[in-house]
Formats: structure tokens, C-alpha cells, sequence
């Protein structure tokens, strides 16, 4: 990418229109239908930039994105910055009640992207533009404003189904954005496959993260393990974002794998991946080329580990490398011992401000820490193995059991290919585990009797699930994500 005269403090708007004047040929997104180049992106954000305007949106206005995995998602994202306001990614897939809670909190002046016949109750003053508008404004560019306050919003409802915005802590420039991209080895003028759900944070972050580093990006509108080892091969894809589902799905394509030799970094985060899973990956591309993170929508800390890493220290999710990290007791009267699982309090470097929430109150204790929920122990070398958040453990008979590390067991059988393990309640125990599987059809019948077989050989007899349910579909979104709360009887 040509940097040009770029400093610390260019709004990302002006950033992009520099760029797309620099290099207006360069391909920069791909989706299902099309490829747009960098002229063809300015232009189409110009438009909507002055559309928005004309509707009311101004510096510090959220901006509600519910559009699908395709290139005019972008589109709308610069041309919230271009006017100095927060693009806010939600789900199109949301029931009108979810949405309308996000509205309301929201209270953006324009919602993009919703079907004509969606039953949408927006707040007063808040225009619903339907998927297919097409702004009419001109195509130079508006103008100019202040950088935003925040360069994203996303919701999230993580495990506990409830629904909240996340408003960024950074302001939409290239130095507080852009220098993040060497962590997760997003190098410039590469192609970046994003296979998964802009309305979720890390695709929208890291697929965003890959525009203004001047990469092309590659949609797929919805995941196929099979397309996307196609795509990665047909637009010699250098960085790949993946969860453990879409890896396992992927390693299970039949015939022999693709070396994919443009391919530098495949990169997962959101879920803990299953041994097997990373294994068959690094297998397949080499140590050297998978990198695994832990961090949540807030950034308020993080952790990487190479695929190299990760072979000694199978299971970990890496080492804090940004902010802190520490395990503590769940009464939180001290800090855990090592190996002691224990719930994670996170703290970001002195004086950075990393998010706000909207709509919700963070859990905090002195000293500037905050806990999302989730649980997981340290290694004696510092590295950190994930257990599960702290509302999906199951105390059976007095034993705590987590349900990530039960699915990851269940999930070694070849057979299965997905499992969602929950708690159900139990009149002796007081609850324990059940679990829900998808098995593979090619594999012929696979009885409770040879599930319990193999659990029984990897797991402790509290960890066992006792019940078998069967499922003909997938258990988790193309994000990886689960509401285990939809799957307890």
C-alpha cells in the first residue's frame, strides 16, 4: 500500500479516499456477485456518504448496518466515517424484537439493509432504508469532517443471548487503527478470505483491518468449508479468518487437501478449538502458518500463540500479549494458583480506553479490572488454557464440569461433527451433562453405546453426558457461536 503523506491522526474516510486515489484499479472487496475496486468503492461510500447526510447523520450519529456479507456493507462503513459517525453492524438475521432493542439503544438517525417485508420498529426520527436502496448522492466525496469519536459499534449477545453495543474506544484514525495489523500478521497489499458474519466483531475488525492495510477482500456470503478452500485457491489468499467450526469442516472435505502456497496466516479466535480440530489444521498447513488468539469485542486484553507454540502447549490459547490477564477464585478473594481454574478479570494498559457498552454495565472490581464470565487456568509458563464462562458450568455432585472441555472429547470421535454439551438437572446430582450431536451421514449409524465408549475413555465419570440427542443440522453459526441456552430441556 502507498502510504503517501498518511500521518497518526488522517480520519479513516480520508484515509480510504487517498488510497482508492492512489491505486482507483486495485480490486478491494469481493462478494458473491462482484468485485469493486477502489474507485468503484469511493464512489459508491460518496454516494451514501451525502444520502446519509441529507437524512440527518452527523459526527458522533451511529449508523445501523443490517446488511448481509457483501461488498455495499463496506460501502455504508466509510461512508459513516467519511461524515465523522460510528458505523453500528447488526444482525440481519435478528428477530424484530432483538432489533428493536438495539434501535432503541442505539437510537441511529438510519438503518440500512433490512428485507422490505422485515417487521422493523424503529425508534422515532430513525429512517429504515431497505436492502436494495441505492443512494443517490454524487460520487465525490462530502464534505470534509472530524475523525469519529469510536470506529465501530458492534452488538453482541456473546453466550448469554442478550444483546448490547460495544462502542469502540478508539476514534476512526489510521494510528489508533491500523497499527494493530502487524499483531495479527495482516500484511499490506494481501487478500484476506473473511468467512464469516460482518454483524459479528472479529470478521467486521479483522476484514476491516485488511481494507485500510490496502488488501483485498474476499466475502463469502454464506460459509461452505468446500468454497472457501476454493476461493482461498482461485484468489491465492495470503490471511484467512476461520473459528473452529468452519476448521474442523474445512480439514473434513473429501479428497486431498489444497497447499494454498500464497497463504501466510490462517488465523482463528472465538471459540475454544477443539484438539483435534487444530491439529488436523497444522497438519495440514504447517505450524508456522496458523495463529490463534483470545480477546473479546471490549480489547480490553489479549492473548496469540503460534501453531508452533500450541504443539507444546496443546490446548492453550497463548500468552497475554496485550493487557492483563489473571485467574482469580470466583468468590474473588484471591488469585489463582497455577494450573487452578479460576474466572478471568482482564485490564488494559494505563490509560487506554479500549470500549463503552450501550445498553449494558460492565463487572468490575478495584484496580480497573473487568470480567466478561469467562473461566480458564494459567500454565507455570504463563500460558492460558480456556474453560468456559462461568454461567455454562455444570456442578455435578459438588465437581465443577465445563462444557467446552466435554465437547472438545466428543468431538475426537470421527464421526461428529459438531456438539453443544449443556445441564440438565438431575434429582441425586443436582444436574449433569447432556449433549447434543450432528453426526456425519456418510459415517452410517452411530449408537449411544459408541458414544459412551468414547467418552468413557477421555473423560472423568462426572463429565460424561448422560443423555444422547441428535441433531440433523449444524449446532453452531457460521461464527462459531452457540446460545447453549436454546438446547436445555
Amino acid at each position: 500500500m502507498t502510504t503517501g503523506t498518511a500521518s497518526p491522526d488522517e480520519p479513516l474516510g480520508e484515509a480510504f479516499t487517498r488510497m482508492a486515489g492512489e491505486r482507483p484499479d486495485r480490486p478491494a472487496v469481493t462478494d458473491d456477485t462482484a468485485t469493486w475496486t477502489s474507485a468503484q468503492l469511493e464512489a459508491h461510500a460518496n454516494r451514501w456518504a451525502h444520502e446519509l447526510a441529507g437524512r440527518g447523520v452527523g459526527p458522533g450519529d451511529f449508523v445501523s448496518i443490517a446488511l448481509p456479507d457483501v461488498a455495499e456493507h463496506y460501502a455504508l462503513t466509510l461512508a459513516a466515517w467519511k461524515l465523522g459517525a460510528v458505523p453500528q453492524p447488526v444482525s440481519h438475521r435478528l428477530a424484530p424484537g432483538e432489533l428493536a432493542a438495539v434501535l432503541d439503544v442505539v437510537r441511529p438517525p438510519v438503518v440500512v439493509g433490512l428485507a422490505p417485508s422485515a417487521e422493523v420498529v424503529a425508534p422515532p426520527g430513525t429512517a429504515v432504508l431497505p436492502l436494495g436502496h441505492r443512494p443517490e448522492g454524487p460520487d465525490t466525496p462530502p464534505p470534509p469532517a472530524p475523525a469519529p469519536p469510536a470506529w465501530k459499534a458492534p452488538t453482541s449477545g456473546g453466550s448469554t443471548g442478550r444483546p448490547k453495543v460495544i462502542v469502540a474506544g478508539e476514534p476512526g484514525t489510521t494510528g489508533s487503527v491500523t497499527t494493530r495489523a502487524p499483531v495479527y500478521r495482516i500484511e499490506p497489499d494481501g487478500v484476506l478470505l473473511c468467512t464469516a458474519p460482518l454483524f459479528h466483531n472479529a470478521p467486521y475488525l479483522f476484514s476491516l483491518l485488511g481494507l485500510m492495510t490496502g488488501n483485498h477482500v474476499v466475502l463469502m456470503g454464506r460459509f461452505d468449508a468446500a468454497r472457501a478452500l476454493e476461493l482461498a485457491e482461485r484468489h491465492a489468499a495470503t490471511w484467512i479468518y476461520a473459528v473452529p467450526t468452519m476448521m474442523g469442516r474445512m480439514v473434513r472435505v473429501p479428497g486431498p487437501l489444497p497447499e494454498l502456497p500464497a497463504l501466510r496466516t490462517l488465523f482463528h479466535i472465538g471459540a475454544p478449538c477443539p484438539p483435534a480440530v487444530k491439529r488436523a489444521v497444522i497438519d495440514w498447513l504447517g505450524p508456522d502458518r496458523v495463529l490463534e488468539g483470545y480477546a473479546a469485542t471490549e480489547a480490553q486484553a489479549r492473548t496469540t500463540i503460534t501453531g508452533r507454540e500450541w504443539l507444546a502447549h496443546p490446548g492453550s490459547v497463548g500468552r497475554v500479549t496485550g493487557g492483563e490477564i489473571e485467574a482469580r477464585t470466583l468468590d474473588g478473594s484471591r488469585r489463582c494458583a497455577v494450573d487452578e481454574v479460576g474466572e478471568l478479570w482482564l485490564r488494559p494498559e494505563p490509560g487506554r480506553v479500549t470500549y463503552r457498552y450501550v445498553g449494558a454495565e460492565p463487572r468490575t472490581r478495584p484496580g480497573g479490572w473487568e470480567s466478561l464470565g469467562d473461566m480458564g487456568r494459567f500454565d507455570a509458563e504463563g500460558y492460558l488454557y480456556l474453560a468456559d464462562r462461568a454461567g455454562d458450568m455444570i456442578v455435578v455432585g459438588g465437581q465443577n464440569v465445563y462444557p467446552a472441555e466435554v465437547e472438545a472429547a466428543v468431538l475426537e470421535h470421527p464421526a461428529v461433527v459438531s456438539c453443544v454439551v449443556v445441564g440438565a438437572p438431575d434429582d441425586d446430582l443436582g444436574a449433569v451433562p447432556h449433549a447434543i450431536v450432528q453426526t456425519d451421514p456418510a459415517a452410517g449409524e452411530v449408537t449411544d453405546a459408541d458414544l459412551d465408549a468414547h467418552a468413557a475413555a477421555r473423560l472423568s465419570r462426572a463429565k460424561r453426558p448422560r443423555v444422547w440427542r441428535r441433531s440433523a443440522g449444524p449446532l453452531r453459526d457460521d461464527a462459531g457461536k452457540v446460545r447453549r441456552s436454546s438446547y436445555q430441556q
